[in-house]
Parts: structure tokens; C-alpha cells; sequence
């Protein structure tokens, strides 16, 4: 249990962490991959409460926790729960497919925009860095 309650923890300091990463590109470039991290428009049955900021919020750390959680489970019967490199590998490639969901709503960034792209697969790869050794370190 106690495992279960590290990994929310570090995948809310992660998800903040993402989050921190994507607001500064954001206020030094304007590029506004950000905007994906709270988007929740393109989701049918989160789709009516898309307008709310907070739901946003708690779309995106429910989603860097569960995520978190899910994955070192999922490494566990490979031997690689404890190992940086499948973190940063899974988050950043299924980041940035996932980053194509935003053909599935107006609200940027476009899903031909390549820097937003470039920013998100890195971000997630920053996070993947931050979930992994927060893990190497506390559990």
C-alpha cells in the first residue's frame, strides 16, 4: 500500500512537473502545446465540462497519476520497474502519438504544428525522466 501511495505522489510532483516545463516554453516561445495538457473537448463524455479550468486541471493529474501507477505495475512482471529508460520511452512515444489527438478539436495547437509537437513529445519525455528517477529513489 504504501508503494501504491508513493506513486500518486510522484505522479502529481511529475505531472506538476510537466506542467511547470510546458507553461515556460509557453512564456518564452508562445508556443502553445500547453493547451493539450488541459484539453478535454475532444473526450465525449468529459466533452461537457471541457469549459471548466479545474476539470482540466484534475484531467491532467489524474491522468500523470494514473499513468504513473499503471506503468510500474505493468513493468513489474518485466523486471523494469525500478529502471529510468521506460519511462522516458513509453511517455514520450505514446506522448507524441497521443499529440494527434488534437485533430480532434478546434482548440490549439494544430496537429500540423511542429514545434508544439517537438515541445510536447520533449515535455513528456522530461516527465518520463521525473516519474522514473522519483521511482529509482523512493521505492
Amino acid at each position: 500500500m504504501a508503494t501504491f501511495f508513493l506513486l500518486v505522489i510522484i505522479g502529481a510532483i511529475s505531472g506538476f512537473i510537466l506542467g511547470l516545463v510546458m507553461k515556460i516554453v509557453r512564456i518564452v516561445t508562445g508556443n502553445e502545446g500547453e493547451i493539450l495538457l488541459y484539453n478535454m473537448d475532444y473526450i465525449p463524455v468529459l466533452k461537457r465540462w471541457a469549459d471548466k479550468s479545474i476539470t482540466g486541471l484534475i484531467f491532467h493529474y489524474m491522468t500523470c497519476i494514473v499513468s504513473a501507477v499503471v506503468l510500474f505495475y505493468m513493468l513489474v512482471p518485466l523486471g523494469f520497474e525500478r529502471d529510468i529508460w521506460p519511462y522516458v520511452l513509453v511517455y514520450s512515444s505514446g506522448g507524441g502519438v497521443l499529440f494527434f489527438l488534437s485533430m480532434l478539436t478546434p482548440t490549439p495547437p494544430s496537429h500540423k504544428d511542429t514545434a508544439a509537437w517537438i515541445n510536447w513529445t520533449v515535455s513528456h519525455a522530461i516527465f518520463g525522466v521525473s516519474v522514473g528517477l522519483l521511482i529509482y529513489l523512493w521505492i
